[in-house]
C-alpha cells in the first residue's frame, strides 16, 4: 500500500474510539425498559468513552415541551435543564434540527446568560446534537468540554454518530416501555377476571405465591400446553372444584 493512501494514525484511532463507544452504548440500553434510567446510562458512557469530554448531559422534549435532563454529573444538571431558560445550545440544536458547537465560551456570544452559568460551573466548550427519539420526544445530547477549544471536527462527528445511535435506541426504549406499560395493564385486568382470576387464586393458595407469579404459572402452563389461557384457566378452576369421591 503506498503510504501516502493510508489514513493517518489519529484518524483510525479515532474511528476505533467511536466504534467502541457505540458498542458499549448498545449494550447498556439493549435491555433496558425505563427511559430516564436509558438516558442516564447514555450521558455517563459517553462523558467516560468520549476523550477530552468532561461531562455530558441530555436535553428532552415531549410534545415540544421539557420533559426532563439527564446529566452525567449532577452539579452541572442545569446547564441541561429549559426550567433555567430556554436560551441555550440544546435548545438552538433542537430547532435548527443540526449540530451547534462553541469551542470557546470565553468568545461566546449567542447564549449569555447560559454560558455564564456554564463558565461558573468550569465549562468552556459545548457540542449539542439533535437526537429524534419517536413521534412525541425530540432532545439534544450536550458534550461539554473543561477547557476551551479541545472539541474537534473529531468530536463533531462523534456527536453526530452517537446522537444517530442513541435515537434508534432510546426509540427502542420507549416502545419497549410502551410494552411494559401495556402489559401490566393487562396482567391488572386478568387478575381481576372470573374465571382466570379464580384460577389465580387457587395457584396462590396451592403454592403460596404472590399474584403475579401464579398468573406467570398460568402463562406458562397455557404456553406448555399450547392452548389459551382462559381454557387452562377454567381446567384448572374445573379440577378444583370437582366433588372427589370418598
Amino acid at each position: 500500500m503506498n503510504l501516502d493512501m493510508r489514513e493517518p494514525m489519529s484518524d483510525t484511532l479515532g474511528v476505533l474510539e467511536t466504534a467502541a463507544l457505540l458498542r458499549e452504548l448498545t449494550a447498556g440500553l439493549i435491555a433496558v425498559t425505563d427511559f430516564d434510567e436509558a438516558l442516564r446510562e447514555l450521558v455517563r458512557i459517553a462523558r467516560d468513552a468520549v476523550p477530552e469530554v468532561a461531562s455530558c448531559g441530555f436535553t428532552a422534549l415531549r410534545a415540544g415541551e421539557p420533559a426532563g435532563v439527564a446529566a452525567s454529573d449532577p452539579e452541572r444538571a442545569e446547564l441541561d435543564d429549559l426550567r433555567h431558560g430556554p436560551d441555550t445550545p440544546a435548545l438552538a440544536a433542537i430547532h435548527r434540527r443540526d449540530m451547534v458547537t462553541a469551542p470557546d465560551l470565553d468568545r461566546e456570544t449567542r447564549w449569555p446568560g447560559w454560558t455564564d452559568r456554564a463558565r461558573a460551573l468550569g465549562v468552556h466548550g459545548v457540542i449539542s446534537a439533535p437526537v429524534d427519539v419517536d413521534e412525541q420526544v425530540i432532545g439534544a445530547i450536550n458534550l461539554y468540554a473543561a477547557a476551551p477549544d479541545v472539541l474537534t471536527t473529531r468530536h463533531q462527528l462523534t456527536a453526530m454518530l452517537l446522537a444517530e445511535h442513541a435515537g434508534l435506541l432510546l426509540a427502542a426504549v420507549r416502545d419497549r416501555e410502551r410494552q411494559a406499560a401495556r402489559a401490566g395493564q393487562l396482567d391488572a385486568a386478568l387478575l381481576e377476571e372470573g374465571v382466570v382470576g379464580q384460577a389465580i387464586g387457587v395457584i396462590m393458595t396451592q403454592r403460596g405465591c404472590p399474584a403475579p407469579d401464579a398468573l406467570a404459572v398460568l402463562r406458562s402452563a397455557a404456553s406448555s400446553l399450547d392452548i389459551p389461557l382462559r381454557e387452562v384457566a377454567e381446567r384448572l378452576v374445573l379440577t378444583v372444584s370437582r366433588p372427589r369421591d370418598n
